[in-house]
């Protein structure tokens, strides 16, 4: 049991990085807070009078874990987590091992149809509780709308051109970011929705961004060639990064938030670092446009998509590609990773999805159904269902395991081209060209 035990500890790289603290009684642990997706416990820490956190990840946990033994070796890991802390920590891992009992045969209902706007959507994104979400649209406008409701809390407007990228600065979520084909971004306050600033210096329509973990930066991507970091705090530009030699059309931090990763119609993917600029390695290895490119959870891999209709995996350390998924007949519009990092989704243009497992590189089973392509795919946060959304006007709902198609979410009018789960995976949000969105409830 111990060697489970020790395989279960995956001790967060943001724990690794503060292991040479010498004078214990410096640190002080004030609390422990549960984290359910992924597994994991937080730390909560008062180090020479500053309060900090960290996380000891559980990726591996299990039902069947052997917990007396997997606290023994966070104890030995942990010096955090003294033995006067050890029933404690049992019994947030408990808490963990029913919540992965819970399997999820929640059935969705259609809760609400909402007239979004008065020209087609181009996303949603939801808010880490799922108490409200927002759209974004060729009207030039982002609006926020309550969950529970269905009420409009704010229009955003004064962007000038479509407003295509957009996002929460979860996990807080009391920030919104605009990306517009104006070339222009802009950051907007959650309560009052008032704009707090404008980020200008593009030369061309920025078409994807994202928040790092902390809420300091925004970065944005744009069909200029270029990436732009930003200060939330001031609203300056901190870095342009420059090296790529066509549009950039995917970005994403790692959740340590000290790497940030590029891609771009140039067949290449860029790894750089947040806190400097520097290009830390290119990705080179497909030969059609990338499509999707993300870290997993720990930031131990990085997964790509491609147009040449393959996802390649790379080993985050040193950028060398570890295997090529393949199988798919048609480009890949969308990949993503399960919430533990152990399955990986891809959606086509062929019209199927699939799911891969990382430690075998195989594909575990084949999705099939939709009548059109499919550009958007997702994990629930318990990594058992699927939701995709499709051209043929539908969002489903899959088995992960399985493949087996559980749901169908019809009634657009026209293709579905963003769906997204709340946190907890009991909400879904669908997004058409037909100028509706969808609650799912």
């Amino acid at each position: 049991m111990r060697a489970a035990a020790v395989r279960c500890l995956a001790v967060s790289m943001a724990t690794k990085s503060v292991a040479g603290w010498s004078p214990r009684e410096k640190m002080k642990l004030k609390s422990l807070l549960l984290r359910y997706y992924p597994p994991g416990i937080m730390l909560e820490y008062e180090n020479s009078g500053e309060l900090k956190t960290k996380s000891i990840d559980l990726l591996d946990l299990d039902p069947s874990t052997d917990v007396n033994a997997l606290v023994e070796e966070i104890q030995k890991a942990e010096p955090l987590i003294t033995a006067s802390r050890s029933d404690q920590v049992k019994l947030l891992i408990q808490r963990l091992q029913s919540k992965l009992k819970q399997h999820s045969n929640h059935k969705f209902y259609l809760f609400k149809v909402l007239r979004a706007h008065i020209l087609p959507l181009t996303n949603v994104a939801l808010n880490k509780s799922g108490s409200c979400f927002i759209t974004g649209s060729y009207d030039r406008t982002c609006k926020l709308w309550d969950t529970a409701s269905g009420e409009e809390l704010h229009t955003l407007e004064g962007h000038r051109n479509v407003v295509y990228a957009i996002a929460f600065n979860n996990p807080y979520g009391d920030k919104i970011a605009t990306g517009s084909f104006d070339k222009t971004c802009k950051l907007w306050s959650v309560e009052t929705g008032k704009c707090y600033h404008t980020f200008r210096g593009h030369t061309a329509e920025i078409v994807c961004l994202s928040f790092n973990p902390q809420s300091t930066l925004v970065a944005t991507g744009s069909m200029d060639r270029t990436a732009k970091l930003w200060d939330i705090q001031n609203g300056e530009e901190l870095f342009t990064l420059t090296g790529h030699s066509a549009e950039i059309i995917s970005l994403s931090f790692n959740t340590l938030g000290n790497r940030i990763i590029t891609g771009s119609f140039d067949h290449t993917v860029i790894v750089w670092e947040a806190d400097s600029g520097r290009k830390v390695y290119i990705l080179i290895g497909h030969c059609a446009e990338i499509s999707s490119a993300l870290f997993n959870w720990d930031c131990s891999l990085i997964l790509t998509g491609s147009m040449d209709k393959t996802c390649m995996l790379w080993d985050a350390t040193n950028g060398k590609c570890v295997a090529t998924l393949t199988g798919h007949d048609d480009e890949i519009l969308d990949s993503c990773f399960d919430y533990t990092g152990k399955l990986i989704a891809t959606a086509s243009a062929d019209g199927t999805a699939r799911v891969f497992s990382v430690a075998t590189r195989k594909c575990i089973t084949k999705l099939e159904g939709h009548e059109g392509e499919i550009s958007k795919i997702s994990f629930n946060p318990q990594g058992s269902r699927l939701l995709t959304g499709s051209s043929d006007k539908t969002a489903r709902i899959w088995d992960a395991q399985t493949g087996q198609c559980l749901q169908v979410l019809g009634g657009h009018t026209d293709e579905i081209f963003s769906c997204a789960f709340n946190y907890k995976g009991d909400i879904i949000v669908t997004g058409s060209k037909d100028n509706t969105c969808r609650i799912w409830r």
